[in-house]
């Protein structure tokens, strides 16, 4: 490039202490806040139906938080029903927490991003989670009855004209003429309705995808991992976890049952997991972890189960993963922390979670991940030597594996060569083979069983299975050294045929038990032939 070419960087000159200088001053226009931006707090923000059900149990465990504290509500009696209609095309959520009186009411549930949770202990704070299922139903409606009342609030947001709205190019309203054209407000006389409770319901809710929505065992899935309810009374380490857990944050635990189910959700945890009922992994050990924060104290604590690490765990049992909680509602999947793994295969080998204690650790809008800021980047510093170590684990699993599984290959290979040597019909080369063959096989065995990456019991365990097969192979092979053949019947001639023919099928087949049953059976055919004949010739002899 040709330098001559080039402008000159000219410097501003400062207007420090210039009478010329113009300074800034308030902008005095009118701010118009358009319609757009509804879209993009409801519909755009939860892109994932399933998101409406942790928004909503989010917004009821905050209530029913504020109703332990003010002393209204046991603890034990914390209760959420989720009612799904997949008929009539409705979902109604229902909370036994503070309520809203009818003197807030509207305020609260037609404002937007105007929560006073924010700088509290709430877990939401944003003010706009309730606009999560605007965007997949044709109606929204929340009621709510506080003490006292004797009639129940309604608010009702149209979701069918809001979206003719947002969709229309000559439509212009400003955000707050939109809200008041689809949302309208009344009280009802409901006779079987509790005295207190707030509830939220999608009417006509709209087919989207799999319609999972409306598939309560979807439902009950998916909130079993993200929804503060209890762990399993089936799972022996929950007295464990909750224990520690408590230490350090309040779990504010739900009673969440679906379609007034006999028994309430609980965590996925199990003591093992199953597949096709077959036992695949045994969870036998808990590692418990606190994490600093930077300004001191305790910004997380951690969880993690041990096993096996035999592999990936399946999908299906809801656990894998290192997972992110706030308020014991988790953020975002189990896929999150996948980058903190060497290889990020091995997150899904894991089971554990993370409960951010730090009230500078925020969740994002769609709380699918944290606001990134210093003090989240302390807490995953922290936990990469955790994920490496989960690692070293998993690759030592298999790497141990390998060995036992070239140990059952030895084993398998001298069994059957003790077997075809045990059958005869063997060339003395090719019997010998077979001999050379189990000998070698037989050391390998004897190797894995000292291999440094088994431990103690493993080691133990092959070594007895070893002293077996050699037990098993003597017992096949004799200790006669001129052991009896099936063949010794027939001439030389016919003798040595055979014997060349079982040994090339020995010695070509790629399958060691398939020649084996071939061989078996030509050995038996051939041994009934020598009898008929013996009979035959018997039965002819003059007596």
């Amino acid at each position: 490039m040709n330098k001559s070419n080039l402008l000159p960087i000219v410097p501003i000159a400062s207007t420090k202490g210039s009478t010329r200088s113009n300074p800034w001053t308030p902008t005095s226009h009118e701010v118009v806040i358009g319609k757009d931006i509804l879209e993009l707090l409801s519909t755009s923000m939860y892109v994932d139906p399933m998101n409406i059900y942790r928004e909503y149990v989010q917004n009821a465990a905050d209530s029913i938080d504020e109703a332990r504290a003010a002393g209204v509500l046991r603890s034990d009696a914390a209760q959420v029903h989720i009612a799904i209609d997949p008929m009539a095309r409705t979902v109604r959520i229902r909370d036994n927490g503070a309520s809203v009186p009818w003197s807030n009411f509207a305020g609260r549930l037609s404002n937007l991003g105007a929560s006073k949770k924010r700088g509290t202990s709430a877990r939401g704070f944003r003010g706009v989670g309730r606009l999560a299922g605007l965007g997949y139903c044709q109606e929204l409606v929340f009621r709510a009855r506080a003490p006292g009342e004797s009639l129940v609030s309604e608010l009702r947001w149209d979701c069918r004209a809001l979206k003719s709205m947002l969709r229309s190019p000559g439509h212009d309203k400003h955000l707050t003429a939109l809200v008041q054209n689809v949302v309208s407000i009344r009280r009802v006389d409901m006779a079987d309705a509790p005295d207190r409770f707030f509830e939220v319901e999608l009417i006509g809710v709209i087919r989207h995808r799999d319609d999972r929505l409306l598939n309560s065992a979807a439902v009950a899935d998916y909130l079993s991992q993200v929804a503060p309810v209890p762990f399993s009374p089936r799972f022996s380490f929950s007295s464990k976890i909750d224990a520690y857990l408590q230490n350090h944050l309040q779990l504010g635990e739900l009673e969440i049952r679906i379609n007034q189910s006999e028994t309430p959700l609980y965590r996925p945890h199990r003591d093992v997991i199953e597949v096709d009922g077959e036992v695949t992994t045994t969870f036998c050990d808990l590692e418990t972890r606190e994490l600093t924060g930077i300004d001191g104290g305790v910004a997380a604590v951690a969880w993690i189960l041990h096993h096996e690490y035999s592999g990936a765990l399946p999908n299906k049992a809801l656990v894998k993963g290192i997972r992110l909680r706030t308020g014991n509602i988790q953020v975002g999947d189990h896929t999150l922390l996948e980058e903190l793994f060497p290889e990020p295969r091995f997150n899904s080998w894991s089971v554990g979670e993370v409960h951010i204690l730090d009230p500078k650790i925020l969740p994002n809008g769609r709380r699918d991940n944290f606001e990134h800021n210093v003090h989240i980047d302390n807490v995953l510093n922290q936990l990469a030597p955790v994920a490496r170590e989960i690692a070293r684990r998993c690759r030592h699993s298999s790497i141990a594996r390998k060995w036992v599984r070239e140990f059952e290959l030895h084993c398998e290979a001298a069994l059957e060569s003790a077997k075809a040597v045990g059958r005869g019909g063997l060339t003395r080369a090719s019997r010998q083979s077979h001999i050379d063959s189990i000998a070698k096989s037989q050391r390998a065995m004897r190797k894995v069983t000292e291999n440094r990456h088994l431990d103690e019991e493993s080691r133990q365990e092959l070594s007895c299975k070893a002293e077996s097969v050699e037990v098993t192979i003597r017992d096949l092979i004799g200790n006669s050294a001129c052991p009896s053949d099936p063949l010794d019947s027939f001439s030389p001639q016919q003798r040595n045929a055979y014997k060349h023919i079982i040994s090339l099928i020995y010695e070509c087949s790629t399958n060691r038990i398939a020649a084996g049953s071939l061989v078996e059976k030509l050995l038996a055919r051939l041994t009934e032939e020598t009898d008929s004949k013996t009979k035959g010739a018997s039965s002819t002899r003059p007596v």
